[in-house]
């Protein structure tokens, strides 16, 4: 008899290999992969899995030929791996949102930080906006964020902390309302050095046609630390590879200047 109580009282939902998900949510914060092949995978993205799956990086040998054809972003090399063999994966990302998105013969660039697995067939890319990849081809994509995922049209101008992407759409260019920052409020962060830049002052301004999504916080996703964290330490860094003092160094990170 189980004797095990759910956090409302009630007996908890237990799954097993056949009744988890197919290719779906298994809850708001965690997706069931039905894995039949090779499926790449941010690395510390899998909390549980059944059937006979191996984790290989992506300089293993009997992988060069799928690499070459779908991973194109040396800086992000030891943040991954190929997951292949057949079962179903769990995947999560510390409690975040977590949900699918399907691309045909689409062009998406995503945060790195929000971006957790994605099949062969979608050829992963290095953005030149600092902090994002690029997704091209057809395939299904695995994201997370801080809160559910908003899709909108440009013209529009967006927080940068709460923006998680765009889709077949220019990149967009930065927006700095100056006379916000020449106020009372830009005196007084002259004065005490208090305070930082905020989405009423900086924004990302998408122009043309296409879809950028947003999530429902203005608290990006952070990259991993440990060994998945090349993205944030390079951020850090300036185009000599120079770490910027103090507060421009936090803008720095922040905005990916």
């Amino acid at each position: 008899m189980n004797h095990f109580q759910g956090p409302a009282g009630g007996g908890p939902v237990v799954h097993d290999a056949h009744s988890l998900p197919v290719d779906d949510n298994v809850n708001p914060y965690a997706f069931s992969v039905d894995l039949k092949g090779e499926w790449f995978l941010q690395k510390g993205k899998m909390v549980a899995y059944y059937g006979r799956i191996d984790f290989q990086g992506l300089g293993a040998g009997p992988l060069d030929r799928l690499v070459a054809a779908n991973f194109h972003s040396p800086l992000h090399t030891s943040d991954w791996v190929v997951a292949s063999g057949q079962g179903r994966m769990v995947l999560a990302d510390r409690a975040f949102d977590v949900n699918s998105y399907d691309l045909t013969d689409g062009n998406l660039t995503i945060r790195s930080g929000n971006l957790l697995a994605f099949q062969p067939g979608l050829a992963l890319k290095q953005s030149i906006v600092p902090g994002f990849l690029t997704l091209l081809g057809t395939g299904k994509f695995i994201a997370s964020s801080n809160g559910p995922v908003h899709f909108v049209e440009p013209p529009l101008r967006v927080d940068p902390q709460a923006l998680v992407g765009w889709a077949d759409c220019p990149s967009p260019c930065h927006h700095y309302d100056h006379g916000y920052l020449r106020g009372v409020m830009g005196g007084i962060r002259q004065l005490t050095g208090l305070g930082g830049v905020s989405g009423e002052e900086h924004q990302y301004e998408f122009a043309g046609a296409g879809t950028v999504l947003l999530q429902s916080s203005e608290t990006v996703v952070p990259v991993a630390d440990g060994p998945s964290g090349s993205e944030q330490q390079a951020a850090a860094h300036g185009p000599s590879g120079m770490q910027l003092p103090g507060q421009l160094g936090d803008l720095q990170r922040r905005f990916g200047l």
